[in-house]
């Protein structure tokens, strides 16, 4: 039962609107309360609505005017019973519509102000969730835009921020492609700024346990030794507290006033930055695969101008222009962008569709083909993976080279780094794998006035600083064939270690600059 309440309520008429209230009342209905035309409410009144609820424990108060709801907020009414304010209308009829995503659309309905309009008719939940998440992030030191009051917008309801002359990185994108390279450099700068954030526990979704429902949904949609595959990959991955945007891509990036802001803010979450990376695949290339135009409607750019935006967003990021790494975090991130969107597909009933069907039958082949390649979905900046092969020692010293450019390293030092590096690596190329081929990884940590190599495989264990040194003082006649590398690695570095553990060889060779 819905019973407005209008004018005023004070000690004067308190008794005569609480008996008229009654008389309505029966047994145990469920109570509105609608203060849309009550402007005024005493101590006398509150205690009529206290008498009511006392009556009927489900009461709940809607539409309540600011200067109503200040005094039921001052007075502890808004954590008795559910208490929702009366909120402005705005209209977004004419409006220019600047973005859309799944929960809603983005409309400028003034020079100053957007609003964010929920598809939700029920989101006064989803509104202040996301109003929480841009604030724990601004707290964060994450540049945010804050939405400054919720207002009505037809049946749902918006949020409305102060955006002043702002655009999005996709408008920018798409009305000036010359501004590619600053877009690109700082769209993928403040993706490890949000990265390397910490969040307090609890106060975001843990984007693993997100990725595990999606993996669970495709038991029947994939061969059993496949979806097995990706439930074990997810279940690896680290469990990691630092930020995660959750749907980052270039229309939530906006330029105001030369200062970037991140917006979108409800999907804010924790976790391993590979579940991003997913999401970011899917919105720039995952979702155009069979359909090229859909990038173009979505963010306003062509599907050209979307791969290199993600290429060079991952190179960026990385910190490197070796192909493989940047291949290496791609197929990653595929895996987890395609099981998010062939689930998607299916719980909308796209497999119904003939382009739905094409769209899922084209994921389903790529995920299955990736599993059978990828062992995990973790990596590194500063690490790179490759077959352990002579052939790929170009490839690796080419990262090297990148990693002591960024710290300036002397140039002694830089060519006592590369000796070490072949050394080492020519060596595992040579001996690890003798039954036929494997991989190795190399990681990189430079800085603090020295270098740290770490050299890992999974071939027969072997510990080179075992090997005796060659007596260096013998004749050329004398000397036996080899021995040198693991002496020159020993004698250029600061420190080296061995260990065989979970499996791998592993060789850490540090270097003071």
């Amino acid at each position: 039962m819905t019973i407005p309440l209008i004018g005023r309520i004070d000690s004067g008429n308190a008794a005569e609107v609480e008996a008229q209230i009654f008389e309505q009342l029966s047994g145990n209905d469920a109570v509105v309360l609608d203060l849309d035309r009550l402007s005024y409410i005493s101590s006398a009144g509150l205690r009529v609505l206290l008498r009511i609820r006392k009556t009927h424990p489900d009461m709940r108060i809607v539409n309540a005017r600011p200067e109503v709801y200040e005094i039921l907020d001052m007075t502890g009414f808004t954590e008795l019973m559910p208490v929702e304010k009366a909120y402005r209308v705005v209209s977004v009829d004419g409006c220019e519509e600047i973005g859309h995503g799944a929960n809603g659309s983005l409309y400028r309905i003034d020079s100053d102000c957007v609003v964010k309009v929920y598809k939700n008719a029920s989101s006064l939940s989803d509104i202040q969730h996301e109003r929480e998440m841009a604030k724990l992030a601004l707290i964060l030191g994450i540049p945010t835009a804050i939405s400054y009051d919720v207002v009505k917008v037809g049946s749902s309801y918006g949020s409305v921020f102060e955006l002043l002359n702002a655009r999005s990185f996709a408008k920018i994108l798409s009305k000036e492609p010359d501004q590619f390279d600053w877009c690109v450099r700082e769209f993928a700068g403040m993706l490890k700024q949000i990265h390397d954030t910490e969040v307090p526990e609890g106060k975001v979704p843990d984007m693993k346990k997100t990725a595990l429902g999606w993996a669970a949904f495709m038991k029947d949609y994939l061969p059993e030794a496949a979806w097995k595959k990706l439930m074990a990959l997810i279940e690896a991955v680290p469990d990691d507290n630092h930020m995660i945007h959750g749907d980052y891509h270039t229309k939530n990036l906006e330029l105001q006033n030369d200062e970037v802001l991140l917006i979108d803010m409800d999907t804010l979450a924790s976790g391993y930055p590979i579940f991003e990376f997913g999401s970011i695949f899917n919105a720039f290339i995952g979702f155009s695969e069979v359909d090229p135009d859909t990038v173009l409607r979505f963010q306003g750019y062509d599907l050209a101008t979307s791969k290199r935006f993600w290429h060079e967003t991952l190179a960026i990021y990385l910190g490197t222009r070796c192909e493989s790494k940047i291949r290496e975090l791609e197929d990653k991130a595929r895996i987890l962008g395609y099981t998010r969107l062939i689930r998607r597909s299916i719980r909308r009933g796209k497999s119904e569709t003939p382009q739905g069907q094409k769209e899922i039958a084209l994921w389903t082949k790529e995920l299955i083909a990736l599993l059978e390649t990828v062992d995990t979905l973790t990596f590194s900046r500063d690490a790179i993976t490759v077959d352990a092969a002579p052939a790929s020692l170009e490839e690796v010293q080419a990262f090297l080279d990148e990693r002591l450019a960024a710290v300036g390293c002397p140039p002694k030092a830089q060519s006592q780094l590369t000796l070490i590096l072949e050394e080492v690596f020519i060596n595992i190329a040579s001996y690890a794998y003798p039954a036929g081929t494997g991989r190795a990884t190399v990681r990189i940590k430079a800085g603090d006035g020295a270098v740290t190599l770490t050299f890992t495989d999974r071939g027969i264990p072997y510990d080179p600083l075992q090997k005796a040194d060659p007596d260096v003082t013998l004749s050329a006649e004398e000397r036996g064939i080899g021995g040198l590398g693991i002496f020159l690695t020993k004698n250029l570095s600061d420190d080296i270690r061995y260990a065989y553990r979970d499996g791998q060889n592993i060789l850490t060779v540090c270097k003071s600059l």
